[in-house]
């Protein structure tokens, strides 16, 4: 049985083991995100490759990529676990979660150097819709399809008139994930969708006031909008 047959398996016997299981796959999953990260940032394990002609120059780097490791496992646990106990997913969990790993690489690429690789928007595409069609051939519904079709359809669409309005900052990557990201969503309902369609624009805005009244950014600083499109859809489906 393949490994996410068997997590499925462990949440609807034992609630607690699987999700329990779910998390220490994110953190074994989020544990490899800088490396791949890297080979689209050219950042080895997103910490700068500095010549360190000392032995604790080298020492310190070794420590300061251990803690980014650390940190994104972290993330990846809570990003599976949550997942985990989302309601109305059901069997499309394998499909959130596919979108999640690759999500989570998506996440790190876009804050280290402001891309969303269309190779990585791709494969997150493609793991959903393999998903949601598993799904819907379990659930003996596969008219369900027609609502993550419809999600990312109007994703696309409401994000690219953003993106063509005079000086806006959105990017055709931002348009594509969240139309990546409408599959799934779409799946979920259509308050769902609504919701992890604003929600991004709310939690950067915040990120944005936040890094100003630190002095960590200026009003003409780009900042990555990916992450929040990922944060926003995770929400959405943990209130769906």
């Amino acid at each position: 049985m393949p490994t996410t047959g068997v997590l499925v398996l462990a949440l609807t016997s034992r609630p607690t083991v699987g999700v329990l299981a779910l998390a220490l796959t994110g953190a074994v999953t989020g544990a490899f995100v800088p490396r791949l990260a890297g080979r689209f940032t050219g950042v080895p394990r997103l910490v700068p490759d500095r010549p360190a002609p000392s032995r604790l120059a080298r020492g310190r780097r070794a420590a300061a990529r251990g803690r980014v490791v650390v940190a994104w496992a972290a993330v990846a646990a809570v990003v599976f676990g949550g997942l985990a106990v989302a309601p109305g997913v059901g069997p499309a969990l394998p499909a959130f979660l596919a979108v999640a790993a690759v999500g989570l690489v998506l996440a790190a690429v876009d804050l280290a150097c402001l891309r969303l690789p269309d190779p990585l928007v791709g494969l997150a595409a493609l793991g959903a819709a393999a998903g949601l069609v598993a799904a819907a051939a379990v659930d003996g519904r596969p008219g369900r399809l027609l609502a993550p079709l419809a999600g990312a359809g109007l994703s696309f669409l409401g994000y690219a008139l953003l993106a063509l309005l005079p000086g806006s900052r959105l990017g055709f990557g931002d348009v594509k994930l969240a139309a990546a990201l409408g599959l799934p969503l779409g799946w979920l309902g259509w308050p769902a969708l609504l919701t992890g369609l604003v929600l991004p624009h709310v939690l950067h805005g915040l990120a944005v006031l936040g890094l100003l009244a630190a002095r960590r950014a200026h009003r003409d600083t780009l900042l990555p909008l990916g992450p929040a499109l990922l944060a926003g859809a995770w929400l959405a489906a943990l209130t769906a």
